[in-house]
């Protein structure tokens, strides 16, 4: 399984064995999940990645240096042949609906503050801005007159025509309505975003409970 969220990953390679650490799923589906980027540098040796004449400046989610170590998107954007920073900017702020809370917005704007945002504004605006996570590609895009891509944006980016690609703002290019480059307000997404971890827990819970029911069954069956 392939994951475009590092904190939807940490669901499968974290939480999940720390609930059920006994439970063979579990154990299976950590051992069976990746980031896009983890994946094809780790399971696809003879992946050529396309070419991309651009400097690139790369912000790491919090769950992904936690859960994963090694900077797979790193690795994957050199081989792309960008110019690329790898920024060491820790937390965006965010986290998940942390900064959509009202009682923490002020606390989520100031830890942005503290590396991140300002390296985003000091950027050209020829430079590509790459981040998985979602909480900090909503920073950013709130926050700056940026818009982070996510690693697979980049590669679509690199098999497009290079002369769709505009020099400055290269990531409009990504974005079908306009409106979409835009900072949205904080409203009631927070409750949008809870609900999905909430309804994605519960799925994979009872998938798990299920099959664990049906093997026990299953057992006793036999015995």
């Amino acid at each position: 399984m392939i994951g475009l969220e590092p904190s939807c990953l940490a669901v499968f390679r974290d939480e999940l064995t720390n609930l059920m650490p006994h439970d063979q799923d579990a154990q299976r589906l950590r051992s069976q999940s990746y980031m896009l980027s983890e994946f094809l540098m780790k399971k696809a040796p003879d992946y050529r990645p396309p070419k991309l004449d651009r400097k690139a400046t790369l912000h790491v989610h919090c769950h992904q240096k936690a859960l994963i170590k090694q900077n797979h998107d790193q690795e994957l954007l050199s081989k792309m042949g960008l110019d690329l920073e790898a920024l060491d900017s820790g937390c965006c702020g965010m986290a998940g609906s942390f900064g959509f809370e009202k009682d923490h917005y002020d606390v989520s704007l100031a830890v942005g503050e503290l590396k991140l945002l300002p390296k985003v504004r000091e950027l050209d605006k020829e430079t590509l801005l790459v981040a998985d996570g979602f909480s900090c590609r909503e920073q950013v895009a709130q926050t700056t007159d940026r818009r982070a891509l996510h690693l697979a944006q980049v590669l679509q980016l690199a098999n497009s025509d290079p002369t769709e690609i505009p020099e400055a703002y290269p990531e409009t290019a990504c974005y079908d309505d306009s409106s979409e480059t835009q900072p949205t307000k904080r409203g009631n997404k927070a409750l949008w975003i809870g609900a999905g971890a909430l309804v994605l827990g519960a799925i994979v819970a009872c998938g798990i409970k299920r099959s664990s029911e049906n093997r026990t069954m299953k057992d006793f069956s036999h015995g």
